[in-house]
């Protein structure tokens, strides 16, 4: 277990990513231009989609598939659900239905750098794990969508919350636009939601705009297209983009992840409006969550990589599309609150400690 953490930590991508927190705490004025760092994302699910689709050519849609596939929509419905229902006992129920779409749903980051761990120990994961990335990215946000419905009916009307300011302030005062951590685009998650759409937050966006955003979302729909050109391509379209998808992936996910250093150094200055309560939820809901996935994968005889990627899709929090939606679907919610959890909290839980420990137990358990 502790060599795994110390090879995890001293991979090159993962080291990136400690420098840009470094350099981002120190208040440097390095900085990744913002088309940059949509470039390095979209780039990121294009190869992830690519690679998975060949995979998925290669092997084929086995009984392993879909039993992953299956367990991995469970998650994406129980986990939500449960969140909410523990959290909204102690914390306002938008903010409680937020938080609980952001865990309910997955990172692609935390997913890629895990599948490389992964691969460099010689235990491959099936290319099925990327159609489940996909499912699991949009059940949490629809929940979500329809617990704030719930709660929005439970409420007088002169009692209903008016949205909240889209940016938060920090503590010296300047303006930090949550739009700037997204690095997926300048207006992320597709073009249906607008300011105009949204009555400049004085309302919540209607239901069916907010379901059209989650299933339409660009950076979901360009990892399934990459996903079945993969797959429909074949060997032959694997050899032409071996360079593209797999030369330059590695240099390329260590520039992004130095992005993100910078991202969650700035995050970080954010958790000082986040209560004890939810850092020790953005702490230990995710080995719980892991924990319950790795139990699946061990009572449906999955491989070590296998368990090891359901452990980590289980355990993972979205900071890119999910709140990309719910900023709109949801202005009652505050930002400063499910962003910097998923950002600030889980997402490096996961880099330096989750991944390494997901690995080591699928591996004594299998």
């Amino acid at each position: 277990m502790d060599g795994d953490v110390l090879k995890n930590l001293t991979d090159p991508a993962v080291l990136f990513f400690f420098l840009g927190v470094f350099v981002g705490l120190v208040r440097s004025n390095l900085e990744i231009p913002k088309q940059v760092a949509k470039f390095l994302s979209l780039y990121l699910l294009m190869a992830l989609g690519f690679k998975g689709g060949q995979a998925l050519s290669s092997a084929g849609l086995s009984g392993d598939a879909l039993k992953v596939i299956g367990a991995a929509l469970c998650l994406a419905i129980v986990i939500p659900a449960v969140a909410f229902l523990i959290l909204r006992r102690r914390i306002d129920p938008f903010d409680a239905a937020a938080i609980a779409a952001t865990y309910g749903s997955v990172s692609a980051v935390t997913f890629i750098t895990a599948q490389q761990f992964v691969a460099s120990r010689g235990d491959e994961a099936g290319g099925y794990l990327t159609v489940a990335l996909v499912l699991m990215e949009s059940p949490a946000i629809v929940m979500a969508v329809l617990l704030a419905t719930w709660v929005r009916s439970k409420q007088p009307a002169t009692a209903k919350t008016v949205s909240r300011m889209n940016a938060t302030v920090s503590a010296d005062g300047a303006r930090i636009d949550q739009l700037e951590v997204i690095p997926e685009s300048d207006r992320p998650s597709g073009s249906a939601i607008d300011a105009g759409a949204t009555g400049h937050g004085e309302g919540p966006t209607p239901i069916r705009e907010v379901l059209r955003e989650a299933f339409t979302d660009g950076a979901q729909l360009l990892l399934i297209g990459s996903m079945v050109i993969g797959a429909i391509s074949g060997k032959a379209g694997g050899e032409a983009m071996y360079p593209f998808v797999n030369g330059i992936f590695k240099g390329l996910l260590a520039f992004f992840l130095l992005e993100m250093g910078l991202l969650v150094a700035k995050q970080l200055r954010e958790v000082r409006d986040v209560s004890p309560f939810l850092i020790g939820f953005g702490l230990i809901v995710p080995l719980v969550n892991a924990s319950v996935a790795l139990a699946i994968g061990w009572g449906l005889d999955l491989s070590v990589g296998d368990m090891t990627l359901l452990a980590v899709l289980a355990a993972s929090g979205s900071y890119i599309v999910v709140p990309a939606v719910v900023r709109y679907a949801i202005p009652e919610a505050s930002p400063s609150r499910y962003l910097t959890l998923a950002l600030a909290v889980t997402f490096p839980l996961n880099m330096v400690i989750g991944i390494p420990l997901y690995y080591w137990i699928a591996g004594s358990i299998a």
